[in-house]
């Protein structure tokens, strides 16, 4: 195996665990509140942790890559990993699983400022396609954690051993970082003043902007899908298994689509589409709930992993930092977003209940509401794609 095709099936494991990490918290949130006598305020603060520690790495490490180099950020993930899940295995309260939370947040903030401009300097003529099939292991992952966990779950099995399942891909990503050779940058603006110069250009402004609403648009309805969709008459473990797999699927086969439409035509495109797929969510019941998930997913399955190709592409100068910037500013939009969301669902429920409306049928009536406000996020993203797709010759030379 090439040292090229080690390093990414490296990264690609490292992303596994990092995805894991998002899944099987989920799945055990709610046996972790009636454990350790936590309340809804308490595990939410748990839970921000890992969207908070998740931007700091990205934002700290991403500022040292240059110093530190991928090999040695990779070591700092693999250490926050392993320490992290046996904190929280060995969890007292809710101290021990707020710190053991950050540090697995931080690790896997540290796992994309490492890897995502190491692929962009391995493959400098296909950045965006690799960075795209990268991260098909985020959906991937999350898949794979999501049926590890429910089958874990069925079988009886306690959250303790379903978090020690992951310390196996993390001892494996581990080695292979150890035993690995990482060469030199040579395609990635290694010299840090540039790079920090390079963040005040009204382009890359403007993109993390778009970021944060990408981000959104896509963790938004994904991570409220259970309490939203709960009552619609489809399952939420399917719905979240077929939108996360046609993100896997699409991403692998991203290549040709980012060919045909460059990345500025991707993004309007699933910008568009993302809209169109929120808003039928927001009107669908039953086998029609399906069929509105693969339209949302379609639309968002190429926002991230494009939008840290494309500053590669298109602001070489920003370097690694610039591609951990934007990286963290998408997760810690989320980390504001996600309490407004909340107030959305409250201001709907009650709502829902002054109409008359009782038990299931507020509860739909409230996700269906909360969601149709979650179609202003890539309705705002299209006007502002359209601009950039409309001025995109004057700064895409020589591209595609």
């Amino acid at each position: 195996m090439s040292t090229n095709s080690k390093l990414f099936n490296t990264s690609c494991i490292a992303l596994i665990v990092t995805a894991m990490t998002f899944a099987i918290r989920a799945g055990i949130l709610g046996e972790l509140g009636s454990i350790f006598n936590l309340n809804d305020t308490e595990l939410g603060w748990i839970n921000s942790m890992a969207f908070l520690g998740f931007p700091v790495a990205m934002m700290v490490l991403g500022l040292l890559y240059n110093i530190l180099g991928a090999k040695k950020i990779l070591i700092l993930a693999f250490i926050g990993h392993l320490l992290g899940l046996v904190l929280t295995i060995y969890a007292s309260g809710f101290w021990t699983l707020l710190i053991s939370t950050f540090l697995i947040g931080f690790a896997n903030g540290a796992v994309e400022a490492a890897c995502n401009p190491l692929i962009a300097d391995t493959y400098p003529d296909k950045k965006t396609t690799m960075l795209n099939r990268f991260h098909v292991w985020f959906p991937g992952g999350i898949v794979i954690g999501a049926l590890v966990s429910n089958f874990m779950t069925s079988a009886g099995l306690g959250w303790q051993l379903q978090i020690a399942v992951m310390i196996v891909p993390t001892l494996i990503y581990g080695y292979l970082v150890f035993s690995s050779t990482f060469p030199a940058s040579e395609n990635i603006e290694t010299s840090t003043s540039t790079n920090l110069a390079a963040l005040l250009s009204p382009l890359y402004l403007f993109m993390i902007v778009c970021m944060t609403l990408t981000a959104i648009s896509e963790f938004g309805p994904q991570q409220w899908v259970g309490r939203i969709l709960g009552e619609s008459g489809a399952s939420p473990m399917i719905i979240l298994a077929l939108g996360t797999g046609l993100m896997a699927v699409g991403r692998f086969f991203a290549g040709p689509v980012i060919h045909a439409l460059n990345p500025v035509g991707v993004l309007l495109c699933s910008s568009i589409t993302a809209a169109i797929g929120i808003y039928l969510l927001s009107i669908a019941t039953g086998g029609m709930v399906y069929l509105a998930t693969i339209v949302f997913a379609c639309g968002v399955m190429y926002f991230w992993p494009t939008m840290v190709g494309f500053i590669g592409e298109y602001q070489p100068k920003t370097g690694a930092l610039g591609m951990s910037l934007i990286g963290g500013a998408g997760m810690f939009s989320v980390s504001i977003w996600n309490p407004v969301i909340g107030g959305w669902i409250d201001s709907n429920r009650q709502a829902a209940i002054a109409m008359g409306q009782m038990g299931d049928v507020a509860e739909l009536t409230t996700g269906q509401a909360t969601l149709q406000s979650m179609t202003l996020f890539p309705l705002t993203l299209v006007v502002l794609f359209a601009g950039l797709y409309v001025l995109r010759k004057r700064f895409v030379h020589n591209h595609n």
